[in-house]
């Protein structure tokens, strides 16, 4: 016998902890690039781009905190994501 540790997979179940990440990913990803678009801007606008680097922040803050967070909490800020995705490509 081994007393080699069973890797624990449990949180691998339906992809959930992925999908969540690609949307923060494709949240992230939108602020970039309005950050790109502001900072080309003829004459950029110093209080968007603090505002889209907060937000841009608070997300990758958010993708990392995937990685401990159960599946409650993974639900919880892909919902949260999904929403807030929607909202910036109808804007």
């Amino acid at each position: 016998m081994s007393d080699t540790p069973t890797p624990d997979f449990s949180r691998l179940d339906d992809g959930e902890e992925q999908q969540a990440m690609d949307i923060v990913r494709d949240v992230v990803t939108w602020y970039n690039t309005q950050l790109a678009a502001e900072r080309r801007a003829p004459v950029p606008d110093e209080e968007r781009i603090e505002e889209l680097q907060a937000a841009r922040q608070t997300a990758l803050e958010d993708q990392q905190r995937l990685g401990t967070a159960d599946t409650e909490e993974t639900a919880r800020i892909a919902a949260l994501y999904a929403a807030r995705l929607k909202e910036l490509n109808e804007s």
